[in-house]
C-alpha cells in the first residue's frame, strides 16, 4: 500500500509540473505577441492595423479550441453516430453572430460583402463537404487543431494550401474544358492587361462564370430598405433564426427524438404530446452548452471585428491595408488593383494559400498573373499580411487554450492519417476556390450575414460531408474485413 501511495504521489506531483510548465508557455506565447503588438506599433501606427486582426484571431483561436468547434466534427458525429451536439452549437453560434453583426451593419460599419449564388455554391461545397470528412477537420478545426500540437491538421492545412495555390493557377490542357461562354464572358470583362482572364481554368470560371451571377442577401429579397429592419428582420430573422430553426426540428426529429423518448420512457414519464416533443427540442439544444457559450464569444468576437476593422478604415482613410502599404513605402507583393487580402472580419483559407502562393513566387513561380492572386489578394510577405496574422495567432489562441486546460499534447500522424489529410485537404483547397470560401468564409459568415449563397454552399458541404461519411464506412469496414481475412484458417 505505501508502494502505490508513493507511486500515486510522484504520477501527482509529475501532473503538477506539467501543469505548471504549460502555464509558462501559455503565458510565453501570450506575451510573444504582447510585445510583438508593441514593437511593431514603435515602428509605425499603421501596424496596429495587423494587431487589430492578431488579437482577434488569438480570441477567435480560443473559442473554438474550447467549443471543439469542428464542422466536420458535427457532421461525422450527425451522420456516424447520430449525435446533434456539435451541429446544433454551430447552428446557435451562427444565430447569435448574426445578432451581434446585425446592430454593426444597421449602423453601417459592417465590412462584409455578399458572394455570388448559384449552382457553382452547391458543387463547391459539395466538394469541400467530402474532404473536411476525409480529413476529420475543417479549415478552422484544422487550425485550432494544429494549436494542440495536432501533426495531422498541420498536414490538412499545408494540403489545402499547396491545392489552392496550385489550383489558382491551373491552365494548360484544363483550359480545353472551359465552356466557350465562360471564355467570351471573362475575355469581355477589360480586365487588367497583367492578368491573363482568358487564359486559365479558374480565371475564365471567375470571369466568365461565378461574376456573372446574381449576389443578395435575404433583406434584399424581402425588398426591406431601413437598416434595422433589414439587418435584424430580412437578414437575421428571415435569413438565420427561421431556417435554422427548421433545420433544427429536423435534427431533433431524425436524430435526437428517438434517443430522448426512450430515456423518459425508463424513467417513466410521458413520451407524447407537443409540450413532450417541445421540451425534448429544448434539451437537445441546451446538450450543447458548451458549444453555444463558444459560439457566443465567437459571435461577439466577430461582430466586433467587424466594427473594429472599419474604424480602422475610417481612422487611416483607407479601405484596404494594401493602401498603407503603399503610404509606408512597401509596393511589393500588392495586386493589380494595389490592395491585399483584407477581408475585414474572421477568414480562413485565402491567407493561407498566400503562405504558399508568396513562396512559389519567390522559387520563380509567374502565379500574379490570375484573377486569385494578381487581382484580388495580392502576395504581400508574409511577415505583412493582415489575415496572415489572424490565422496564425488564431493557432496560438488555441495553443494557448489547450495549454491553460492541459489538452495541448504533440500528435505524430501515420501513413494512413497522413493520406487522407492529402487527399482530403487537396478537396478542401478545391472547393474552397470554386466557393470563394471554406466552413468559415463560405458558409458560416455568409449565413450569419443573410447572404443567400451561404445557404448554398452549407446544403452541398451538407450533402457531401454525408457522401464522406459513407464512404469512409465503406472503407473502413473493407478494410476490416480484409485484415479479419487474414487471421481465417
Amino acid at each position: 500500500m505505501e508502494a502505490v501511495a508513493k507511486m500515486e504521489g510522484v504520477a501527482a506531483s509529475n501532473q503538477e509540473g506539467v501543469a505548471k510548465s504549460n502555464q509558462v508557455w501559455a503565458y510565453a506565447i501570450v506575451g510573444f505577441l504582447t510585445l510583438l503588438t508593441m514593437a511593431t506599433y514603435a515602428v509605425n501606427e499603421y501596424y496596429i492595423y495587423l494587431a487589430a486582426y492578431l488579437w482577434f484571431g488569438f480570441v477567435y483561436g480560443m473559442c473554438l479550441q474550447y467549443g471543439r468547434f469542428c464542422f466536420s466534427s458535427a457532421f461525422r458525429d450527425l451522420f456516424a453516430v447520430g449525435v446533434p451536439r456539435m451541429a446544433v452549437g454551430i447552428m446557435i453560434a451562427m444565430v447569435l453572430f448574426g445578432s451581434v453583426s446585425a446592430f454593426v451593419t444597421a449602423t453601417g460599419n459592417s465590412t462584409f460583402h455578399a458572394a455570388p449564388y448559384g449552382i457553382h455554391s452547391v458543387i463547391a461545397g459539395f466538394i469541400f463537404g467530402v474532404g473536411m470528412v476525409l480529413t476529420g477537420g475543417c479549415a478552422s478545426g484544422s487550425l485550432y487543431k494544429a494549436g494542440e500540437g495536432n501533426a495531422t491538421a498541420m498536414l490538412v492545412i499545408l494540403s489545402i494550401s499547396v491545392s489552392q495555390a496550385i489550383f489558382a493557377s491551373v491552365g494548360g490542357w484544363t483550359n480545353q474544358l472551359v465552356p466557350y461562354a465562360w471564355h467570351q464572358s471573362a475575355v469581355a470583362k477589360g480586365l487588367p492587361a497583367s492578368i491573363n482572364a482568358g487564359d486559365g481554368w479558374v480565371d475564365q470560371y471567375l470571369a466568365g462564370h461565378v461574376w456573372d451571377q446574381p449576389v443578395t442577401r435575404f433583406s434584399k429579397v424581402l425588398g426591406l430598405s431601413n437598416p434595422f429592419a433589414a439587418s435584424f428582420v430580412g437578414d437575421v430573422l428571415v435569413g438565420i433564426v427561421l431556417p435554422a430553426a427548421v433545420l433544427l426540428i429536423g435534427v431533433y426529429l431524425i436524430w435526437y427524438r428517438k434517443g430522448y423518448m426512450r430515456r423518459r420512457a425508463g424513467e417513466r414519464l410521458p413520451t407524447a404530446g407537443l409540450g413532450v416533443n417541445l421540451t425534448g427540442y429544448w434539451s437537445m439544444i441546451m446538450a450543447s452548452k458548451r458549444t453555444a457559450i463558444a459560439g457566443l464569444a465567437l459571435g461577439i468576437a466577430a461582430g466586433l471585428h467587424m466594427y473594429v476593422m472599419k474604424g480602422l478604415m475610417l481612422k487611416f482613410g483607407v479601405s484596404n491595408f494594401g493602401q498603407l502599404m503603399k503610404e509606408m513605402g512597401i509596393t511589393s507583393g500588392l495586386s493589380a488593383k494595389g490592395t491585399v487580402f483584407d477581408p475585414g472580419y474572421w477568414y480562413v483559407t485565402t491567407q493561407e494559400a498566400q503562405w504558399v502562393g508568396w513562396v512559389f513566387n519567390k522559387l520563380g513561380a509567374e502565379n500574379m498573373d490570375n484573377i486569385y492572386f494578381g487581382l484580388e489578394n495580392g502576395l504581400p510577405n508574409p511577415l505583412i499580411n493582415p489575415a496572415d496574422w489572424m490565422s496564425l495567432a488564431l493557432i496560438g489562441g488555441a495553443a494557448v487554450m489547450a495549454l491553460l486546460s492541459n489538452e495541448f499534447k504533440w500528435k505524430g500522424t501515420t501513413r494512413e492519417l497522413a493520406m487522407w489529410a492529402i487527399v482530403g485537404g487537396t478537396l478542401m483547397g478545391i472547393g474552397s476556390r470554386l466557393g470563394l470560401g471554406c466552413n468559415v468564409g463560405a458558409f458560416f459568415v455568409r449565413v450569419s450575414q443573410g447572404d443567400v449563397s451561404g445557404w448554398m454552399f452549407g446544403g452541398g458541404m451538407f450533402v457531401g460531408a454525408y457522401v464522406g461519411v459513407r464512404f469512409f464506412n465503406w472503407w473502413t469496414e473493407r478494410k476490416m474485413a480484409k485484415e479479419m481475412a487474414g487471421f481465417d484458417l
